[in-house]
């Protein structure tokens, strides 16, 4: 085979474990894609698969490398083989992309990309497979010296369509990061905090259902200022999207990098930022951490949210519990007490997700790691610049501790040591198990492949063709054997990462029946039925 037609994504398999593997596909080369690309699942073409997105950046002006790169490549899954698509797909390749948001913004039923920039943001319609770039992004562009981090699409004023939050991380250019000369050994040029730099404000952009969007961030209460400065205070790198106190609102946490962090309360359209007051501003000790990664779930199945959010190296990473479910936006950072806090202080961490790993009803809780630094080991003996993943096994409602680390040996592949960002999972080959994507810093995108074969699972898909925004943000319940399972319908996961908007549940046995329920963004609710794994798809009454 000519090594041109080679792709550097890597596959696993075997019994309850992740496995990684090369695969030679066809219409596939070695391209090298940034020194941070990063993962999206969706299902460009409509099929029921979910296809693959990599972004990353491009050379800088003053790069003289001599190599191919591109801002990034988008791969069609064709029965668990993919083919390089990017070609003519019309995405741009002059773009130094942070992450894609994924939605269908113009209500034709595709689903459309966003691309968050270092410089201007991008906004691409999809017509059928092929995407058509929107001048000024819709809107949404922002100004050249911009730099966009995670972003998301929601329906924040419940008007049908999809509208979009954009998180903003520091202002940032290459004369400030030259005149500031960071280094670790005194040598070689090193990544500088971002205590250095001024923050910048996030962005709220409204839909007027077409795909042209409106900047409502300063009317909706999006912009924090520092109140001893007046300037912007957020350093934002990451964001999760939830009904926090399901009262039918969805609402924003956004990870800030070495700031607080902040919990946007949304009141029938306008925000409050409540972070302080609910608990999830600081750690446990009240102190920031350098946010990055995080991810909602409800792992003790009692109907209390628990917000889970990736730190810096010798920072646990944080989890917020709701204290009860009559008080819902009271979160006590819980790491230390649910298995979290002690296993993971040691690892720099970025991506994050909560995800079925074994189908048996449970939500358990991925941490992709690696360093910033190719040289840390030089000045932190503790450290490494490749690190391995850490899964953490829900171990149920009753345990004393929900989260238990699993070992290296029985993670497979995961436990090989890499330069790991962003993190997302989709069952690629649907097999009924949940597979990854796994972006890497200056290396291939890692892809596992994760085989149960015992495994019996429901893939819950909404549909929802003239009002898309009903679906992102709608919690699906589930009732089998009596017991009741909670998940939330949200692409938007992890680190500068999306994946497909579905919910999965574990079910046991492949015979397994029961009820479920979807409660949309809006108010209407849809009762559905199955009988055995495998799809459901749910349209609105």
């Amino acid at each position: 085979m000519n090594k041109k037609s080679l792709l550097f994504v890597f596959f696993s398999d075997t019994f309850g474990r992740f496995y990684c593997y090369l695969f030679f596909f066809p219409n596939c080369k070695l391209i090298y894609l940034s020194r941070k690309s990063t993962t999206a699942w969706f299902d460009m073409d409509d099929d029921q698969d979910p296809d693959l997105l990599l972004t990353g950046g491009r050379a800088w002006p003053w790069d003289n490398a001599n190599r191919e790169v591109r801002s990034l490549g988008l791969y069609r899954n064709d029965a668990g083989q993919f083919v390089d698509v990017t070609q003519g797909s019309g995405f741009p390749q002059d773009a130094y992309v942070m992450g894609p948001a994924i939605g269908d913004v113009d209500g034709d039923g595709d689903l459309d990309v966003f691309l968050s920039c270092l410089g201007q943001d991008r906004l691409l319609l999809n017509e059928g497979g092929t995407f058509s770039e929107v001048p000024n992004a819709g809107g949404t562009a922002g100004p050249e010296e911009a730099w966009s981090s995670s972003s998301g699409f929601f329906d924040y004023d419940r008007d049908g369509d999809l509208d979009l939050f954009v998180c903003r991380y520091v202002q940032w250019s290459r004369t400030i990061d030259m005149e500031l000369a960071f280094t670790l050994n005194g040598t070689d040029r090193a990544y500088g905090p971002p205590t250095n730099y001024q923050g910048a404000h996030c962005r709220l952009f409204e839909n007027d259902g077409s795909g042209t969007f409106r900047d409502v961030s300063a009317e909706r209460g999006i912009e924090v200022v520092n109140p001893a400065t007046g300037l912007p205070l957020g350093k934002a790198l990451a964001l999760t999207i939830c009904d926090f106190d399901r009262d039918g609102w969805l609402d924003v946490m956004v990870a800030n990098d070495t700031v607080q962090n902040f919990m946007f309360h949304n009141q029938e359209g306008t925000f409050v930022e409540i972070g302080a007051s609910s608990g999830v501003a600081f750690d446990r000790l009240g102190a920031s951490t350098g946010a990055m990664g995080i991810d909602v779930s409800e792992p003790r199945g009692d109907a209390r949210l628990a917000i889970a959010v990736a730190n810096f190296a010798n920072e646990a990473s944080s989890l917020y519990a709701a204290e009860d479910p009559d008080h819902p936006l009271r979160f006590t950072d819980m790491s230390g007490a649910e298995g979290l806090g002690t296993p993971s202080r040691q690892r720099l961490s970025f991506g994050l997700c909560f995800f079925d790993v074994d189908m048996d009803g449970r939500e358990d809780l991925l941490q992709i790691n690696g360093h910033l630094e190719e040289e840390i080991a030089e000045v932190q003996a503790s450290q490494s610049y490749r690190q391995p993943a850490q899964l953490f096994w829900n171990c149920g409602h009753d345990a004393k501790r929900c989260l238990a680390l699993a070992p290296n040996e029985s993670i497979g592949d995961l436990a090989n040591p890499l330069v790991g960002r962003g993190a997302g999972f989709a069952d690629f080959d649907g097999d009924g198990d949940l597979d990854l994507a796994v972006a890497q810093a200056g290396a291939p995108a890692v892809i596992y492949r994760n085989d149960f074969p015992s495994a019996a699972s429901l893939r819950v898909l909404p549909k929802v063709s003239d009002q898309p925004g009903m679906a992102i943000g709608a919690e699906v319940t589930l009732t089998v054997d009596g017991l009741t399972r909670r998940s939330r319908i949200s692409p938007t996961r992890s680190y500068l990462t999306q994946v497909p908007a579905e919910a999965w549940f574990g079910l046991g046995r492949p015979s397994t029946s029961g009820t479920g329920t979807v409660s949309w963004i809006g108010g209407k609710t849809t009762s559905f039925t199955f009988d055995g794994a495998g799809t459901v798809i749910v349209r609105p009454e």
